[in-house]
């Protein structure tokens, strides 16, 4: 048996930028950081001639094209080509899909990992995300960026630059240890209670980059400074100008959508920042998923959260990106 996981991701800065549709023209930047829950592909050679997918559903198939699930069978496809693996594969993950982690992202980068071990090819970080990319992006025709493969792949607090010409160059961020510590102790994540799908959401950002709409142009160029700016903010160890720009980035991201909040969360968000949150915005593309904020003053926030009715959800950051548990 073959077990691998795949750490979900919280953007720091610079979010939306990493859409084909605006870097081809523009270049991308984004901070990403991967936490310490996963998305986990089990794989097993079972006794029958078949393949066995099992997720929220179940298939027993004897082709891959008569799988339903997309990326287990474009990534079957990918690898496999014409031939027809005997093969069992399961996922499961510590928080549901659609709720702004990058969720989708991670159970492709972990499954191509545990499909690369089973055929013992080693697979280079940068090799898993662009292939993770090609799947959803390329063959899937998804409406997504690059970033949740990335940072999935890679682990850690990461910079990535998104390139013109489809490239990726990515780095660690330079932060110092206590600032590194006061960060992780600081951010706090709670769920909302809504899910959705990514897509639908980022189609509307998608589809005015391709006509060159001038608005989301100029807003995603904004974006892109900000997350330099978040860059620097962190680097230099000053939080509360990092927590700052968290909420100018909410503002100017609500900006993207109109599907990107609702009354409800817009009231959760004003409530936070009345109770300790020094900033804040919505994880992932927008309408539901996780609120993020920094803050100083857990205790309150904490308090003032818990009465509305969210759960909390603590987490650490991971070093170790897209990996191999048993094999």
């Amino acid at each position: 048996m073959i077990i691998t996981r795949s750490p979900l991701r919280i953007t720091l800065g610079g979010g939306g930028t990493d859409l084909p549709s605006y870097y081809r023209k523009h270049g991308g930047f984004l901070i990403s950081a991967a936490i310490d829950k996963y998305v986990y592909i089990t794989l097993h050679y079972p006794f029958e001639q078949v393949i066995n997918i099992k997720y929220s559903k179940m298939e027993k198939v004897k082709t891959i094209e008569e799988i339903q699930h997309p990326i287990f069978r474009e990534t079957l496809n990918l690898i496999y080509n014409t031939s027809t693996p005997n093969i069992e594969l399961s996922s499961f993950a510590d928080i549901p899909a659609g709720t702004g982690l990058g969720s989708s992202g991670s159970f492709t980068t972990a499954l191509l990992k545990a499909l690369h071990t089973y055929e013992r090819d080693l697979i280079h970080p940068q090799e898993l995300a662009e292939r993770a990319c090609y799947i959803e992006i390329d063959r899937l025709g998804e409406p997504i960026g690059k970033q949740d493969q990335y940072i999935s792949a890679y682990g850690g607090i990461t910079c990535f630059r998104f390139l013109e010409d489809g490239q990726v160059e990515a780095w660690p961020l330079n932060i110092s240890p206590e600032t590194l510590y006061t960060l992780e102790d600081n951010i706090l994540l709670f769920f909302t209670g809504y899910s959705r799908e990514a897509s639908s959401i980022l189609k509307e950002q998608d589809d005015k980059s391709e006509k060159h709409d001038r608005e989301m142009i100029q807003n995603l160029h904004y974006v892109k400074d900000m997350g330099k700016r978040s860059q620097n903010a962190l680097e230099s160890g000053e939080l509360h100008e990092f927590a700052n720009i968290m909420k100018e980035h909410w503002e100017y991201k609500k900006q993207r959508s109109s599907s990107m909040s609702t009354p409800k969360i817009d009231e959760w968000y004003n409530l936070a920042i009345e109770n300790g949150a020094l900033g804040g915005k919505l994880i992932g593309a927008g309408g539901g998923g996780f609120l993020m904020f920094y803050s100083e003053d857990k205790v309150r926030l904490r308090s003032t959260m818990k009465k509305v009715g969210l759960e909390e959800i603590r987490f650490r950051f991971d070093y170790e990106g897209t990996k191999v548990v048993i094999q």
